[in-house]
């Protein structure tokens, strides 16, 4: 019995000493494709590269949920946050609009999807880190303009950290994506994870 307890007490410093007593902080990536990691392994993905290199420092001082949906829009983010808010996160990573912006979507509902998102989030006292993303050269100046004006207007409206492109380094660099063009590949969800981890760090 006296071992038990001894055995016990060891254990529960050691797990005091680790995690500081404190549940991991739980991140939320709301997203597309990019978010889930497509032409990827789910493991290779930036939101589980995010967890392993914070918890690798720190270990347990982060749960990561990936809520990337390949082919998702701002409308799907809004119908399916309910489901992903019953894991209570902490910090919300709200990465949409891509597939908006590619399929030509009025902008004035995508940001009204995305201000929904936003105003859920902040209701329930959800930290935001919000992905800004660009359209490629062939959409037009001024639909390309509107579209990257979009996610400065809500980081000001509703003032937010704004990551101003999740894809600098990758987006058009064919060495950083799969076949595709579109999608990063291993390397580049690694520079993806360096982008976020600033604007992560200054939230956790």
């Amino acid at each position: 019995m006296l071992s038990y307890l001894f055995i016990l007490i060891i254990f529960t410093s050691i797990e005091s000493t680790v995690f500081g007593n404190k549940a991991p902080t739980k991140i939320l990536f709301l997203g597309d494709s990019l978010t889930a990691g497509y032409g990827v392994s789910k493991k290779m993905a930036f939101p589980a590269l995010i967890e392993k290199q914070f918890n690798k420092k720190s270990p347990g001082r982060v749960r990561v949920f990936n809520g990337g949906i390949s082919g998702s829009t701002t409308a799907g983010g809004v119908a399916r946050l309910k489901w992903y808010l019953k894991r209570k996160p902490d910090i919300l990573v709200l990465a949409l609009g891509a597939n908006d912006g590619l399929r030509g979507v009025n902008l004035n509902a995508s940001k009204k999807n995305l201000s929904l998102v936003i105003l859920k989030a902040k209701e329930l006292k959800i930290k935001i880190l919000l992905a800004g993303m660009l359209l490629p050269l062939n959409y037009g100046k001024n639909y390309r303009g509107r579209f990257k004006k979009m996610f400065i207007e809500l980081a000001r409206e509703h003032q937010l950290k704004l990551v101003p492109f999740l894809l600098k380094g990758v987006g058009g660099e064919p060495k950083f994506n799969i076949e595709d063009g579109i999608h990063p590949n291993e390397e580049g969800h690694k520079i993806i994870t360096k982008t976020l981890t600033p604007y992560l760090e200054d939230l956790l």
